[in-house]
């Protein structure tokens, strides 16, 4: 694991309060493209109700900037194919205008941006990114997708964290 110590400490009890968001992005019939639906799934079946609001979307939007403009904290779960990423990370997400864009995508830095332009408020936006393996046309997660997706719950449950990557 590599610590670093840019942003506060935090854990799940920090994100899991109310006027905060937990935005788990993905499509769970894309196999491990699931796995930020499936991290909002493990805190609804959790025994204390969660706290924070809770959304699931196939992918951001540049409505979403609109969305987090009421919260105080937001946390997107995302799965990744970055190859350098071992199992998960967390890292806050500072507003940058970028050319990301399009129909069909828009970045999380982005979608920040766009909140604090229009709505002239950003909440501290953190992203954790789990990675995934497997990305094609069928429903469940691949057991090493699942593995990272229970390593990043333990971690993130258990411990007070810094941003870090694991």
């Amino acid at each position: 694991m590599n610590a670093r110590a840019e942003h506060p400490i935090l854990s799940l009890a920090d994100f899991n309060q109310p006027g905060n968001l937990i935005y788990g992005i993905g499509n769970v019939g894309r196999q491990d493209d699931g796995l930020g639906w499936a991290f909002v799934d493990w805190l609804e079946q959790q025994s204390d109700s969660p706290q924070a609001e809770l959304q699931r979307h196939y992918q951001l939007h540049l409505e979403d900037a609109d969305l987090i403009s009421t919260f105080g904290r937001v946390l997107f779960i995302d799965a990744s194919k970055d190859a350098a990423l071992e199992s998960f990370s967390l890292t806050r997400v500072q507003p940058k205008m970028d050319f990301s864009f399009s129909s069909h995508a828009i970045s999380i830095p982005a979608i920040l941006a766009t909140c604090q332009q229009c709505f002239e408020h950003a909440p501290e936006v953190y992203v954790l990114a789990i990675r995934g393996y497997a990305w094609e046309l069928e429903q469940g997660l691949s057991a090493r997708a699942q593995f990272n997706l229970e390593a990043a719950i333990e971690w993130i449950s258990m411990r007070r964290i810094e941003s870090c990557t694991v």
